[in-house]
């Protein structure tokens, strides 16, 4: 097939990219900005999602669509509510019109395993119910009713954690963590350092991708599905598989605790079920032992 991917030059986007091509798909780039390459892209086209002009363009001749453009930082969200749902939400109704002139029936989309909000300690799966805690979370559900009302045969991944590779964001645990070792400096963290997430590797992400463009339901129906390596982390485990790995110690200095929940797990059996999905990268010493050589090469 011929893949149009949005948000390409992103972090999961250019893995995403890599996964269609390996798989021998036609994987079409597209970029807010003129871009010079993006390795495995056959194709690069420029367009934002608030153009509908653009995004008509950016459709044109594919057979489905991979849209993983969108805003995704949390605080930022509850400071700028409105800029993240005319994004997120109206620009993926853009997206959606733009499909349905071009005729183009099958998408994937990107969401957040964020929508379920504290769930308890409980494995985050399918059936549990939404409760989005912050603009980001809401604005992507909504997106995701967007979705789920349009004609398209439609995958929805609900992804948790991405991690891994060349991880461009300083302020995601991993990084922090890594960046501490690198530079022997103490690292802050949020209260006794207990609380636990799941961490999936950017490449086993972005094969979910695939996965889903390869096991799409019949048109007009939407299948969505929690993406996560089933195996939680606490900022403690982290901090000891980065000092393994990297031969440093990280001294913490605990900060007060703020209102999180205390463990947020996947259980992935529906993607590994329905879409012959698995997470093959994604052990946090495995993620962290990686990434260490790349940040430290």
């Amino acid at each position: 097939m011929r893949v149009l991917v949005t948000g390409a030059a992103g972090y999961l986007g250019t893995a995403v990219v890599s996964a269609l091509t390996e798989a021998r798909h036609d994987a079409v780039a597209m970029v807010r900005a003129e871009r010079p390459n993006i390795a495995d892209a056959s194709a690069i086209r420029v367009a934002d999602l608030r153009d509908p002009v653009a995004l008509r363009r950016a459709v044109d001749g594919v057979d489905a669509v991979c849209h993983l453009a969108g805003l995704t930082r949390v605080r930022e969200s509850m400071t700028d509510p409105l800029r993240y749902f005319g994004v997120n939400t109206v620009g993926t109704i853009a997206l959606l019109d733009a499909m349905a002139s071009a005729e183009v029936p099958r998408l994937v989309f990107a969401s957040t395993g964020a929508i379920y909000g504290d769930v308890s300690g409980r494995a985050i799966t399918e059936e549990l119910p939404d409760d989005p805690p912050h603009p980001y979370a809401s604005s992507k559900l909504a997106a995701e009713k967007a979705v789920e009302a349009h004609d398209a045969a439609a995958v929805v991944l609900r992804l948790l954690n991405v991690a891994g590779g060349r991880d461009p964001d300083p302020t995601r645990l991993i990084p922090r963590v890594l960046g501490a070792a690198a530079r022997n400096e103490p690292l802050e963290v949020n209260g006794d350092g207990t609380t636990v997430r799941d961490y999936v590797h950017v490449a086993d992400a972005a094969n979910a991708f695939v996965a889903g463009l390869e096991h799409l339901p019949p048109p007009g129906v939407t299948e969505r599905y929690v993406i996560g390596s089933g195996r939680g982390a606490s900022v403690r485990q982290v901090v000891a598989a980065v000092e393994k790995v990297s031969g440093r110690r990280v001294a913490l200095i605990h900060r007060p605790a703020v209102p999180e929940p205390s463990s947020l797990v996947a259980d992935p059996a529906k993607a590994m079920d329905q879409l012959c999905w698995v997470s093959k990268y994604s052990g946090i010493e495995a993620i962290v032992d990686q990434m260490w050589h790349t940040y430290s090469g």
